[in-house]
């Protein structure tokens, strides 16, 4: 497969985003979204009709690479489901969504009894990085992948594409990630608590600009905390952060595992009692989220929601029946090398 077209079902902030800068970068994109995209389908992209994945797979050519942009849980599920049936042996669905990884390892199971690979594909930089240059980190099929790479690498910064493995690995890594952000974030937002109940009337965009030059806490976590106190201030935002819940996975599989990630945990702790009492450090945090991946301040209905309903099932996977890994088992046989 050649870098010339992307299939992208879920077109909000990362999918628009990614099909705009798939369009520059001349890739042809068929989309498909709940409800109309007037300004997409203005520089190019070819929009479908919501659930006709028959017009959908059609407008594609064989091997197709079809890019899912949406929320964890059953969406993810129901929408294969219903997309697979359409799709030809060898095509390749990318789940670029938070998803539990235990849930992209069924996943997976079940695509390959029809023979289309299913990738998980943890994806970071927010929607900067959608718009300009993602990070990948895929896991599942490496044939799967290797059909893929061709444009994912045309999307990612330099470096920025990574094959983890098998099943699950991508969002197995993602998840880390994601909790390596959380202690990032709340060392920083702690470290803005102490600023502001210092004894000096300190420039925070100051402090932050000069941290940004050379110092060794350098980030683009430090870059968004600057960019944010210079468009509001600590007072404009509520003190009150919405998650969507799935570094909570992470350290439920810290506890199974026995593994100490006692910052990462904390962090997490830190979170529900912005629910509560507390000051500027959860105002900075919830300043940066915005920053990087546009999450909204306050409270948020839907968010909630999907901090209930992103995973699927609570299932480990060594209580998978025996057929299902052997099957498993079977259908990375295909691959040469196999990914494991």
């Amino acid at each position: 497969m050649t870098a010339r077209e992307l299939g992208i079902i879920g077109l909000g902030t990362m999918g628009g985003n990614l099909a705009r800068q798939a369009t520059d970068e001349e890739i042809r994109v068929v989309g498909m979204n709940r409800s109309p995209r007037p300004e997409l389908e203005s520089i190019g992209v070819r929009m479908i009709e919501n659930g006709d994945f028959d017009a959908f797979a059609a407008a594609l050519d064989r091997p197709r690479a079809i890019y899912l942009s949406l929320p964890a849980g059953p969406t993810i599920g129901d929408e294969l489901d219903a997309l697979v049936p359409h799709l030809d042996e060898g095509d390749v669905v990318l789940d670029g969504g938070n998803s539990y990884f235990r849930d992209s390892m069924r996943r997976a199971h079940r695509a390959a009894e029809r023979d289309v690979y299913f990738l998980d594909c943890g994806t970071s930089g927010g929607w900067e990085g959608a718009r300009h240059g993602a990070c990948f980190m895929v896991g599942g099929s490496e044939e799967g992948f290797e059909i893929a790479r061709p444009v994912l690498e045309r999307l990612a910064v330099d470096g920025g594409v990574l094959y983890t493995g098998p099943s699950g690995s991508g969002h197995y890594v993602k998840l880390v990630h994601n909790g390596i952000e959380f202690g990032m974030l709340q060392a920083i937002g702690e470290g803005i608590e102490l600023l502001t109940d210092g004894e000096f009337d300190l420039d925070l965009p100051a402090v932050f600009d000069n941290w940004s030059n050379g110092s060794v806490i350098r980030s683009w976590l430090v870059d968004l905390m600057g960019e944010q106190l210079r468009e509001r201030g600590l007072d404009d935002v509520p003190n009150y952060i919405e998650d969507t819940g799935e570094v909570n996975w992470l350290v439920e599989e810290a506890l199974k595992s026995e593994t100490p990630i006692p910052v990462i945990s904390q962090s997490v702790m830190e979170l529900f009692k912005s629910r509560g009492e507390q000051r500027n450090a959860y105002r900075a945090i919830a300043m940066m989220r915005h920053g990087f991946g546009d999450h909204p301040f306050g409270s948020n209905e839907a968010i909630q929601n999907e901090r209930v309903t992103s995973r699927v099932r609570d299932e480990s996977r060594l209580e998978l029946s025996v057929d299902d890994i052997a099957g498993d088992r079977r259908n990375d046989d295909r691959s040469e090398p196999r990914g494991e």
